[in-house]
């Protein structure tokens, strides 16, 4: 009996071509809403999603022939993955194919934030041509802080290498992953010593707001912030109070945690305050969740996850 994949959401069309030619048969309902996908779900061995639906333990239970979920990306937010497990459900995702992405993402906007190039290129196309106040800062010499080494920080730091900085990694829930390139360090020493911090981290009940009033004031340094996992793991209200006091002196922001508004129907004076200081903010740089969103990536996301599926259900 052929099995059926349901894609829930877009991605290269490779992903659906590999699983094709293992044999699964692939349905894609592009104006389907939740409860079309709740009556038919029962149907299907497998699920492919982005952040569409929530696989929650509601949606799970009415998926009965469930054998995988297939996340195109990282974030596994929007499974409840211990659940699914439970269930005998095995969740899969790719992050392998888009840490070069994130990686070269995270060092284009500290880049782009040391060098102020936000700012003199739009005083350029203004005509003014102010030398002075576009100084900018080295990376060299600097102490970055990696906070979560897995594909995207492991992908960042090797990005470094020939920048000369003291790049060090905490991560809760790995060890012996230093070598020439990073340093395997506490979270006390990054608190002590860093000069520019990094998330890379999963958005979980232990990681949100992570970055809270207690965790910024123990560094004993002034910083620089790079967020390229979740918004919702910084306090955007802590972070502007810290930008005001110059505990934060500059951000770099490809997520914020109000990622679930429709921006493209709000006004921007219905924006939270904190937000709107963030755009008002020199020292800010904002991308709107591309860090991993490349032409290359969208690609190697779709091949990593059907590499993985027809390995393990195909053999």
């Amino acid at each position: 009996m052929t099995k059926k994949v349901l894609f829930i959401d877009t991605t290269h069309p490779a992903l659906k071509e590999e699983l094709e030619k293992a044999g699964f048969q692939c349905d894609y309902f592009p104006d389907y809403a939740q409860k079309q996908y709740e009556a038919i779900i029962s149907e299907y061995s497998g699920i492919i999603i982005r952040s569409k639906i929530l696989m929650d333990k509601q949606m799970i239970d009415k998926a009965s022939r469930l054998e995988f979920i297939g996340r195109v990306g990282a974030g596994m937010e929007s499974i409840d993955v211990e659940y699914a497990v439970s269930k005998g459900i095995a969740c899969l995702n790719s992050p392998e194919g888009n840490r070069d992405a994130v990686g070269e993402h995270s060092l284009g906007m500290l880049l782009c934030l040391f060098n102020k190039l936000k700012q003199a290129d739009l005083q350029m196309r203004q005509g003014i041509r102010n030398r002075e106040d576009n100084r900018g800062i080295e990376i060299k010499g600097k102490n970055i802080g990696i906070i979560g080494y897995g594909n995207m920080g492991s992908a960042f730091a090797q990005r470094l290498i020939g920048f000369e900085a003291n790049v060090m990694a905490y991560d809760k829930y790995k060890i012996g992953f230093g070598n020439n390139y990073v340093k395997e360090v506490s979270l006390e020493e990054i608190f002590a010593t860093a000069d520019i911090l990094s998330f890379h981290v999963p958005l979980t009940a232990e990681t949100r707001y992570m970055f809270d009033e207690t965790f910024i004031q123990q560094f004993k340094m002034n910083i620089y912030l790079i967020n390229t996992s979740r918004g919702g793991v910084i306090n955007t209200e802590v972070l502007v109070k810290a930008l005001k006091s110059g505990k934060v002196k500059g951000a770099c922001l490809d997520v914020i945690e109000y990622e679930e508004f429709s921006f493209e129907e709000m006004k921007v004076d219905e924006l939270p305050p904190a937000f709107q200081y963030l755009i008002q903010s020199e020292n800010v740089l904002l991308s709107p969740h591309v860090a991993g969103w490349t032409i290359e990536s969208k690609y190697k996301l779709a091949k990593v996850l059907a590499d993985k599926i027809i390995d393990r259900f195909c053999k």
